[in-house]
This record gives structure tokens, sequence and C-alpha cells, in this order.
């Protein structure tokens, strides 16, 4: 991967002002790396789907469903520069070979397997009917690049359903205060970002008095204590929304005082039955959450639901490198801890369903039982027993 270093903290923005992580024009990608932010902004050149597979596992790019759009783009790019002479057949069986490769790269996060089995799907149902290999790969560039047009979408949805949703459910408030866990935001997302977009839609209507977002250890996703705010504090500030940022272990402490309404966070994983995986930490929080009584909601597109596994005993937990507790920055910088201590690092743990009030997608539906409009794949919880709308 080549680097493009803009020199400061200017990062690349929409049109709609929001930061953007992931730049593409066809036969170009390029990605913001994320561990420089936030007083570097500096853009990798990814090439092809090699550079993609470093970007996802060094956390370049981070966010289920960013690593999502990345891989699949890495993969476009590389379709749409490559000298290709072989049939058809082979154009398919490079793209699935490739995507393949791509999907170990983080294996929790459910939307990058996801993305995968449907690009492979219309790989295979193309290559049934296409004589060239040139057809082949033109169906796959399309279809990741309309992957990268609808996560968008999705995001703008899901805030705009959690904001409606939170408005209705916390009546009696003029304003609200919620707290996030790591980072759900532009810098996760194609753009504007699953639960930092429930926060975005809930700023743009006056109904947010503050958000408090967590350091996020060992990564420091939210900030970096040696190097100053990171991520969601990074965008936060750079959208003007009021914040707060605290360290992991305040979290309790803060909602004692009474100074949190909700809590929302992303998800890289839901079990059918509703368990969660995110970012190691957001068990202690649903936790904290559940034992003074505030609601706590998921917030993520339907693509993170993996319905094929009963519970979130089945999830697979990805442990990172050691060097991000021994050494600051994230593993980038000097040692910290004793030389020769052991080190469990996972990057996620699982949320019981039990302690999550509802999960906020893109989709709507209606409950059969008066209720007013919620979502799709909506879990609602009363007195402890999981009930699910039909789908519309």
């Amino acid at each position: 991967m080549s680097v493009e270093s803009n020199g400061s903290s200017a990062a690349a923005t929409t049109a709609g002002g929001s930061l953007q992580s992931i730049c593409y024009e066809r036969g170009s990608l390029r990605l913001l790396d994320q561990r420089k932010l936030p007083l570097e902004t500096v853009y990798l050149d990814v090439k092809d789907s090699t550079d993609g597979w470093t970007a996802i596992r060094d956390m370049v790019v981070r966010g289920a469903p960013a690593i999502a759009i990345a891989a699949a783009l890495s993969l476009a790019v590389e379709a749409c520069n490559l000298d290709f002479n072989g049939t058809s057949e082979d154009a398919s069986s490079f793209l699935i070979k490739k995507l393949e490769y791509l999907v170990s790269s983080r294996p929790t996060a459910v939307n990058l397997s996801d993305a995968v089995e449907k690009l492979r799907s219309l790989v295979l149902k193309t290559v049934q009917t296409a004589t060239e290999a040139k057809t082949v790969f033109q169906a796959y560039i399309d279809a990741a690049e309309t992957m990268l047009i609808d996560d968008v979408a999705s995001n703008k949805a899901i805030g705009f359903h959690g904001a409606k949703h939170l408005r209705s459910n916390l009546e009696g408030l003029e304003k609200i205060s919620v707290l996030t866990h790591c980072n759900t935001g532009s810098l996760a997302t194609a753009g504007y970002g699953t639960a930092l977009g429930v926060i975005r839609a809930l700023q743009s209507e006056g109904f947010l008095e503050k958000a408090f977002c967590t350091e996020t250890r060992p990564f420091n996703q939210a900030c970096c204590s040696t190097t100053g705010s990171r991520l969601t504090a990074f965008e936060l500030v750079h959208d003007r929304i009021p914040a707060t940022l605290i360290a992991d272990s305040a979290v309790a402490a803060l909602m004692k005082a009474g100074r949190v309404n909700a809590v929302i966070v992303g998800a890289d994983r839901i079990a059918a039955n509703g368990d969660t995986a995110n970012k190691i930490g957001t068990y202690n929080v649903a936790l904290s959450a559940f034992h003074h009584g505030i609601q706590f909601y998921v917030a993520a597109p339907i693509t993170s639901i993996d319905l094929s596994i009963s519970s979130g005993e089945q999830i697979v937990i990805e442990e990172r490198s050691a060097k991000e507790l021994l050494h600051s920055d994230g593993g980038l910088g000097k040692q910290v801890a004793a030389s020769g201590i052991s080190v469990w690092n996972p990057a996620f743990d699982v949320t019981p369903a039990r302690l999550i009030t509802a999960i906020i997608t893109e989709k709507v539906s209606q409950f059969s039982n008066n209720h007013d409009l919620v979502l799709y794949c909506y879990f609602y919880y009363f007195d402890d027993i999981l009930c699910i709308p039909e789908h519309s």
C-alpha cells in the first residue's frame, strides 16, 4: 500500500460534511488510516485484495460495516485494473478465491462474511450465462459499488428510526444525554454511522443534551490517553456535537450520578436470540445500565444479524495482539507493562439479549399487539421474554 499524507488532521468529508474514511472511484480506493488520528491524516492507496486484507487486519479500517465495504471494494479495484486472459469460469474462480481470503481478515464481524456470501452468489449466478471474463468482473464491480451506496442509506435510516423511537420512549424530557462505547460513526461505516448516526439524528432534531463517549481501551477507539482524542471524540468534535470523554471505568459512576438517559452502541455480530457481540467493554456498560435502570440500545444494519447461530455462545471472538496492552498507542508506542507478564486481549465481548432494550435497524415493521412503528428484527423485551415481530 502506498501512502498519501495530508500532514494535518483535516480528513476528507462527504457533501453532507461527514468524515470520509473510504474514498472510492472506479479503479481507485483510498482508506483513511485511523491508527494515525487525530494528529495526522494519512490515506493509504489500496491496489488489490492483499492490501485490503492487510488494512482490515491491521485496523487501518475498522467497524463492521466499513470492513465489509473496504473488502469488497479492494477486490473491485483489483478486478478493474487486472490484465486477465482467462475464461469466464476462470474469472469466477479467481474472485471466489479472493473473497474467501478476504473473509479471513477479521472473523467476528458478520457484515464481512455476509458481504462475501452475497458477492460470491452473484459471481456464481453471473458465470452461468457469461461468455467472457469481463462480464463476470463487471458484475462484481457493480455489486460492490452498490454496497457502498446502500450502506450510507441504511445508516441514515437507522439514525432516523433510532432518534424517533428514543424521543417517543423517553417522554417528558426536553433533551437527553446518551452514552456510547467504541466508534460507530462515519469512520466505522461508509458514512454517517449506526449508533453515532442515532446521536447525529438526535442532535439535528434538537433533542440531544450531550453525548458521552468512552475511551474504549485497549485500542482506544473513542480516544487515546497518550495522544489526545481519537475516533469517536474526533467525529463528535468535527460535527460540533456537545460531548464529553470519560474513562471506561467511569461509566457506572456517571450513571449513578443520573447523567445518562440512554446507551447506544453498535454491533459486530448479533445472534438469532439477540445476543450481541461488540467491542470489548460493551458487556460491562450493559450490566451497569441494567443495574441503574437505563435503557440500552444496539444500533446496527440487518446485515449484522446472523440467523445461522442461535446464541452468543457460538460467536467466534477474535483475540488481538498482546502488544495492544503491553505498549501505548494501541500497541504502536512505548512499552508500558512489565516484561514477562501474560496477556489476554479479546477484541469483543457478548452482551446477553436480556440486557438489551431493543436493537435498532434500518427496516420498519409493525408489532401485532398495538405498539407503534418498530423496526424489523427489532428485539423487544417484556419481563425478559423475547418478542420478535413478523417481517414486513
